[in-house]
């Protein structure tokens, strides 16, 4: 022991005696750049952990370019082309925009000023592919919005119209008035979660949920919960979720909008989400996992009962994303269709998101959010108490809401019943496959890894695909322009049941043309496309994305 007090008086003795000479400034000094130092080069590499060595090193080497005299200017020149070009299908109706309310109103010239407006939009009826989301531009990205087969003025259209006009007035807030929203609600969540598993023995009895906005309200609402339910169970403050780089990108406007950091795994050969990576990353912060049941990109499904195992395992969460599947898979699987494991039957699934919008063939804005159990849904409303208005309380992120929707929706589901849904989706089921073959068939395209649905997406490995989409374009049909692979995307509804032939010969027309003069036409986006995949540093597409957005809206 006296040993080492002695040792330890000598050591202190040399250091005094060693820093003797220096500035008493600097000894303050030194510890504190050290410790910046420190931070400076662990910043630096969980950057490199995240983003990757290549991704960091192109973004600092983008970041010293711009700093030449002369290059920030050129490359915002270039950016401005490009928006100018993604806009020449849009600029058109910004140009006559009304700004002020008419000083005397004009009722009598309303509808006929709206029917004028509708009468410029595309022609959605069955060239259009199913899915609504706007990726740049309705001539360079479009997928048309209607799942329903038929005219708007007639048959399913005209009765979930109606549906909407009996209830447009009403606003499921306020349920001690609009009772009878309120109860058309739990009926349309009720119906869904039973499609869903929650008869099943394994759902536990207590699946619950809300009707939503659409998809990315219903994914919002699932990740915020998941966020705000793990930090009560694990004291969990810098949330991390895992997904799949096919996951939609709705995952990740909820990790910027909550604050949660995204660790993105890459998809395995067969393009579903790798088990064996998401295990990878899992980490004491890691509040969800995210499983699509199908993809949006290619329509395949996530191994959704491996993920429930690995949640189950950790104690983390599982939100399965049913948007496009929820009103297909379930009566797929009752026609006979090999539909892997998807719902709250499989164990360690916490969170649904399915929207009835799409194949649930509601009206637009109707989408459904679904937990395993009340316990863990308490954690999606707001509740204020502090507020001199009086108490408030919300379920969902929206505070008024259309009652219209909620009985178009339900309208939707009645009307059609258990018989209808099995028809419909067998009618898109076989269409679907006869597309797969089809596309198969065609000299120079491929189809991606195994559809489990009736998304069916393609490449090829003989002409530049995004050329055949400007052909395709030129012939009236809107096909989604997908990337990493560069491929497109038909998403099948209805509307294609009567004209699946005529899409597999113009397709097949579309790829002989481009072999025989291959290049990009007039007009086409398939240079934009290229060039955007092809670039390496993902912040300038960023920036560009953000610049058509901008001047968009």
């Amino acid at each position: 022991m006296e040993a080492a007090a002695e040792l330890a008086q000598r050591l202190r003795a040399a250091a005094n005696e060693r820093l003797a000479g220096q500035e008493p400034l600097l000894l303050v000094a030194a510890p504190l750049l050290a410790l910046l130092a420190a931070r400076a080069v662990h910043a630096a590499a969980a950057d490199v952990a995240d983003r990757g060595l290549r991704t960091v090193l192109i973004t600092l080497a983008m970041a010293a370019v711009k700093l030449v005299p002369g290059v920030s200017g050129y490359i915002a020149a270039e950016k401005s082309k490009v928006v100018e070009k993604l806009q020449s299908g849009s600029a058109s109706s910004k140009k006559n925009l009304r700004t002020e309310l008419p000083a005397v109103g004009i009722p009598d010239r309303v509808i006929g000023d709206l029917q004028a407006l509708k009468d410029k939009d595309v022609r959605w009826q069955g060239k259009c592919s199913g899915t609504v989301y706007m990726h740049l531009n309705d001539t360079m990205n479009s997928n048309c919005f209607v799942y329903i087969a038929g005219s708007e003025s007639e048959g399913h259209f005209s009765l979930i119209n109606k549906a909407y006009s009996m209830f447009s007035h009403t606003n499921p807030l306020h349920q001690d008035v609009f009772k009878s929203v309120a109860q058309l609600e739990a009926e349309v969540v009720a119906m869904t979660a039973a499609l869903l598993g929650s008869k099943e023995k394994a759902s536990g009895g207590q699946i619950c949920g809300n009707m939503t906005s659409g998809g990315t309200e219903s994914i919002l609402l699932a990740v915020k919960t998941s966020r705000d339910y793990m930090q009560s169970k694990k004291g969990i403050t810098k949330p991390e979720m895992i997904i799949a780089e096919s996951a939609h990108s709705a995952y990740d406007k909820a990790a910027q909008y909550f604050n949660i950091k995204v660790r993105r795994v890459p998809v395995n050969k067969e393009f579903l989400a790798d088990v064996k990576g998401f295990k990878r990353c899992i980490n004491g912060n890691t509040i969800m996992m995210v499983g699509s049941a199908p993809g949006f990109p290619h329509g395949l499904i996530d191994p959704i009962e491996e993920l429930g195992e690995l949640a189950s395992q950790y104690g983390i969460c599982l939100h399965v994303d049913l948007c496009l599947g929820g009103f297909v898979l379930p009566f797929a699987r009752k026609l006979g269709y090999p539909i892997p494991p998807f719902d709250f039957s499989v164990k360690g699934v916490t969170s649904i998101s399915t929207d009835v919008h799409k194949y649930g063939l509601a009206p637009k804005g109707t989408s459904t959010v679904l937990y395993r159990n009340h316990a863990i849904r308490k954690h999606q409303f707001v509740a204020v108490t502090e507020w001199t208005g009086g108490l408030y309380i919300s379920p969902t992120m929206a505070g008024s809401r259309p009652g219209g929707l909620v009985a178009g929706a339900w309208a939707a589901m009645m009307s059609l019943g258990l018989n209808g849904y099995l028809e419909s989706t067998g009618k898109i089921m076989e269409v679907s496959k006869k597309i797969q073959k089809g596309i198969d068939d065609i000299s120079g395209l491929f189809v991606i890894g195994k559809p489990d649905m009736t998304v069916v997406a393609f490449g090829s490995d003989a002409v530049d695909i995004f050329e055949v989409n400007d052909i395709m374009s030129s012939k009236g049909w809107h096909l989604n322009a997908l990337q990493r692979p560069n491929s497109l995307h038909i998403c099948v509804t209805l509307q294609h049941t009567a004209i699946y032939e005529e899409f597999l010969k113009d397709l097949e027309d579309s790829v002989d043309t481009v072999k025989a003069n291959p290049g990009p036409i007039s007009g086409g986006m398939a240079p934009i496309y290229g060039a955007a995949g092809k670039m390496p540093d993902r912040g300038t597409v960023k920036e560009l994305l953000v610049e058509f957005m901008d001047s968009s809206c």
